[in-house]
């Protein structure tokens, strides 16, 4: 599928989260909620930082976005994500009301919107998401790549 200059400029900018996150030593995934064509909200992976497994690229988004609009519906908006969100962040979309799902990467390990289960669409909830997916796939895959690497190089603390 073909999308939209504006779409890959905001996949563009969920990547340059991830790679924040990615100079931090987190698992690089990176967010940006989108309405209006303005990015409101933006977020990269602090699990670390944060020690907090809440702290994932598209919660910080979501709540960065929902301080911007004062609400915590964010009807109207999109959400562009490096990788397939998981089953907490898809949860916390469904609960945002937000409409639109792009992202880069599937998460055959945890992916909750199309590889292990797809919540966002086929969810017994009241509302949905329009998901799209593979847009800048391989930076995606390339930044978790180089991010495990990285992981499997480092030698353990004795």
């Amino acid at each position: 599928m073909i999308f939209s200059e504006k779409t890959y400029s905001f996949m563009f900018s969920a990547l340059q989260e991830a790679e924040k996150a990615l100079g931090d030593k987190e698992v690089p995934i990176g967010a940006v909620v989108v309405k209006d064509e303005k990015i409101i909200g933006r977020g990269y992976n602090q699990v670390e930082r944060l020690k907090d497994p809440t702290a994932h690229a598209e919660m910080i988004a979501i709540t960065a976005a929902s301080n911007h609009l004062g609400n915590w519906r964010l009807e109207g908006c999109s959400i562009y994500v490096s990788l397939e969100p998981c089953i907490m962040c898809t949860g916390a979309i469904l609960a945002s009301r937000i409409d639109g799902l792009y992202f880069a990467a599937f998460d055959p390990k945890f992916g909750a919107c199309g590889s292990v289960h797809n919540l966002a669409e086929k969810s017994k909830t009241n509302h949905s998401v329009k998901v799209y997916s593979g847009i800048y796939s391989e930076e995606s895959k390339s930044l978790l790549s180089k991010f495990f690497d990285q992981v499997r190089n480092t030698p353990k603390p004795d």
